[in-house]
């Protein structure tokens, strides 16, 4: 059975064969988010496509960071009745410094999924794993 696009997006897995997870440690191993899988270990798909790729999913980021910031504001004016201003400025530095781990992968992951131009092939999830390329220097 093929994996949705929005599965695979949100398990963090491979746009090309929807099976290879893009990370190398689960999200909570918040010591080691950022690891990333050079290639994907299921289909070898290089997630890296060209230099400085992912340099573009800061934008991501920062759009992530807009929709936090705009979430704050309007829970803390309708649940809290308008605070002053310095506990809308903590909330949304704390909330932001939490989030860094969930907003750089997904960043990174929606960036690829939707900007990197890669075709998804059903046929590669029913293949068994590749063998991982060799590093050569």
């Amino acid at each position: 059975m093929a994996t949705s696009k929005l599965t695979a997006i949100l398990d963090a897995r491979c746009p090309r064969c929807r099976v290879g997870p893009m990370f190398q440690y689960p999200l909570l191993k918040v010591s080691k988010f950022s690891k990333m899988h050079k290639h994907c270990p299921h289909c070898g798909f290089r997630f890296e496509i060209e230099p400085d790729f992912f340099a573009g999913a800061m934008y991501v980021s920062y759009a992530m960071s807009v929709g936090l910031f705009i979430t704050v504001f309007v829970v803390m004016l309708v649940v809290f009745n308008d605070p002053p201003l310095w506990v809308y400025i903590t909330t949304v530095a704390v909330a932001n410094v939490f989030l860094i781990p969930v907003f750089f992968r997904y960043s990174r992951v929606l960036y690829l999924h939707l900007f990197g131009g890669v075709r998804y092939r059903p046929e590669l999830a029913d293949q068994p794993p590749v063998a991982p390329p060799s590093s050569s220097h």
